[in-house]
C-alpha cells in the first residue's frame, strides 16, 4: 500500500532522530555496530525522501498544489540533511577515530545525556516490556537501543521486553540516569519511584 506524504515525513522524522542519537552513542562508546546501523538508516531516509518527491509529483494538480507541496519537499530535504550529518559522525567511528575527551565532557554536560546501563539478574527491569516499565515517566530516560548478546535492537517500541544482561543505550537527564542505573543494578525497585500514571486515549 502506498504511504501518504504525511506518513513518509513522520517516518523520516523518527528515523533521523534515532540516527542522531545512535551516531552520538556510537562515537561516545566507540560502537561500530551502532555506526553501521546509522549508515543503514541513512539509506532508508534517502529512499523515503525520494518517495516524497514521487508522491508530490503525483499529488500536484495545479500550480497552487505545487506551491503547497514545495514546503513539504523542503522539510524532506532538511530531514535528509540531518540524516547525512548523523552518517558523517558514524563514519568517524568506522574510520577508527577515537572521540576527544572534550566530546565526552560536552555530552555529559548537555541537557540530554547518553548513558549505557547493563541489567543485572534480579532487576525489576528484566522480563517486562517498555510499556509496563514506563521508564520515561519514572526516570526521564528513553531507551534508544538494546544490546542483547551479540545482536542489537534499535529504536525499541513499547512492546519490547527487556531481559537480564541486556545493555541499554539511553538518553535523558543526569538524575534519571542515576535512577535507571540503580534499577538495573537492583539497588532500588519500581515501587521506590513515585510517578504519575500516563493514560492513553
Amino acid at each position: 500500500m502506498t504511504k501518504s506524504i504525511k506518513d513518509i515525513l513522520i517516518e523520516m522524522k523518527n528515523m533521523s532522530e534515532l540516527m542522531v542519537d545512535l551516531a552520538y552513542s556510537a562515537l561516545l562508546f566507540n560502537s561500530k555496530d551502532a555506526a553501521e546501523e546509522v549508515i543503514k538508516l541513512e539509506n532508508k531516509v534517502n529512499r523515503l525522501n525520494y518517495d516524497i518527491k514521487k508522491e508530490s509529483l503525483l499529488a500536484a494538480r495545479s500550480v497552487e498544489d505545487a506551491e503547497k507541496l514545495t514546503a513539504l519537499l523542503e522539510v524532506g530535504e532538511a530531514t535528509e540533511t540531518i540524516a547525512d550529518s548523523a552518517k558523517d559522525i558514524a563514519d568517524l567511528v568506522l574510520k577508527g577515530m577515537k572521540p576527544h575527551p572534550i566530546f565526552k565532557m560536552v555530552i555529559e554536560e548537555s541537557d540530554e545525556m547518553i548513558k549505557r546501563v547493563r541489567i543485572k539478574e534480579g532487576s525489576e527491569l528484566s522480563d517486562k516490556s517498555l510499556e509496563e516499565l514506563l521508564l520515561a515517566t519514572r526516570t526521564g530516560m528513553t531507551v534508544i537501543a538494546i544490546r542483547r548478546n551479540e545482536s542489537w535492537i534499535y529504536g525499541p517500541d513499547k512492546n519490547t521486553v527487556l531481559a537480564a544482561h541486556d545493555t541499554l543505550i539511553t538518553k535523558g537527564n543526569e538524575a534519571g540516569g542515576i535512577l535507571l542505573e540503580k534499577l538495573a543494578n537492583n539497588d532500588i525497585t519500581l515501587e521506590d519511584l513515585e510517578y504519575d500514571e500516563i493514560t492513553e486515549d
